[in-house]
């Protein structure tokens, strides 16, 4: 089988590819790859066996990161929760993989795969790729009616809260203005610091809003003028994808969380999407896998693959410099902790 290497920001035909392959996610959109590759410089490739001027039939898209940190990889893609290969077949992905690690792992550490679970794939049988990291995914199907959405979830944690918040007249704003921006990033960067995780830059955000257009919402909850809570949200092919958030502690009891997801999963079925993605979860975070469950979710196992395989010192020194890193950026500055996220991002892909 022949495989060919395209660039999908500069090929015509990997828009109109995404746009209708049922695996393909906001991840595999050409406003994510740019977003990427104008922030970190993580360079977009995609393996597919349809030869030049055909239509393309199946591709794996990956980023090259290079790092002389963390070194030089391929990962589909960075910063994403899942990126499944939008293959038709197990063979013909087998068949992806096995070239991509052959002729191309040998100039990379590592090659990694972000796929969706499919109980017709068997990477561990297969391939050489094996299990690196593992989380939970979370998603909501709004094809039901939204009343029987609504009664899915949680009476106590959800129902009841999401009728707290509209008793207590927040404000809610929906669009994509720099004034929109200002309170979502402002609200994002007190959640990192309480998180121990460093912010992406503004120009991420940026980016993200002028490359997505209308299909990049923010919403925002407000008491009194003052912002309490806030989303982004990026939609693509049916899909309405929750990535970000951000809430000020302060205000936690009016619920402004639960206020602004049960806007966007309402306007979202309104505007015709069938799923929406609440994104995933660490293993080690029982809260958040427990809070996304009880939004009426189907919470499957996400396994991010890695050849060759992953060494155990990576995943222990991962925990344990995310829990020393917290610790320091929760006592920076915003400016400095924005900073810091800026120059660390960059290796971390």
């Amino acid at each position: 089988m022949s495989v060919y290497q395209i660039d999908p920001l500069q090929d015509s035909r990997w828009a109109d590819f995404v746009d209708v392959h049922p695996k393909a996610s906001v991840f595999h959109a050409p406003g994510w790859l740019k977003t990427l590759y104008r922030n970190y410089g993580y360079q977009p490739v995609a393996f597919t066996t349809s030869p030049p001027r055909a239509e393309l039939k199946d591709a794996i898209v990956f980023c090259c990161v290079e790092s002389w940190f963390t070194g030089k990889r391929l990962v589909s893609v960075p910063f994403a929760d899942h990126c499944s290969p939008l293959v038709n077949t197990a063979e013909s992905l087998y068949e992806l993989l096995d070239c991509i690690s052959r002729t191309h792992g040998i100039h990379v550490q590592y090659v990694e795969i972000r796929p969706l679970s499919d109980g017709n794939v068997s990477f561990r049988e297969k391939t050489g790729f094996r299990e690196q990291e593992q989380f939970r995914i979370h998603s909501l199907d709004l094809r039901p009616d939204l009343k029987i959405i609504l009664k899915s979830f949680h009476k106590d944690s959800v129902q009841r809260r999401i009728s707290h918040a509209e008793r207590a007249g927040l404000v809610y704003e929906n669009g994509s203005s720099p004034d929109l921006l200002n309170k979502f990033y402002h609200l994002l960067v007190k959640t990192g610091r309480r998180h121990g995780v460093p912010p992406k830059s503004m120009q991420w955000y940026q980016d993200l809003l002028s490359a997505f257009k209308e299909r990049c919402r923010i919403r925002v909850a407000s008491r009194a003028g003052v912002p309490i809570a806030a989303i982004l949200t990026l939609s693509h092919n049916g899909t309405v994808t929750y990535k970000y958030g951000g809430s000020d502690k302060r205000y936690h009891a009016l619920a402004g969380m639960p206020f602004l997801l049960w806007r966007a999963i309402a306007e979202s079925k309104e505007s015709g999407a069938r799923t929406f993605d609440m994104g995933r979860s660490d293993l080690d975070n029982p809260g958040l896998i427990n809070f996304k469950s009880k939004w009426g979710t189907v919470n499957l196992p996400l396994t991010y693959w890695r050849c060759p395989a992953p060494r155990y010192w990576r995943a222990w020194s991962r925990a344990h410099l995310s829990s020393a890193g917290g610790y320091v950026l929760s006592r920076l500055p915003d400016c400095v902790a924005t900073r810091v996220g800026e120059v660390l991002y960059k290796h971390a892909g």
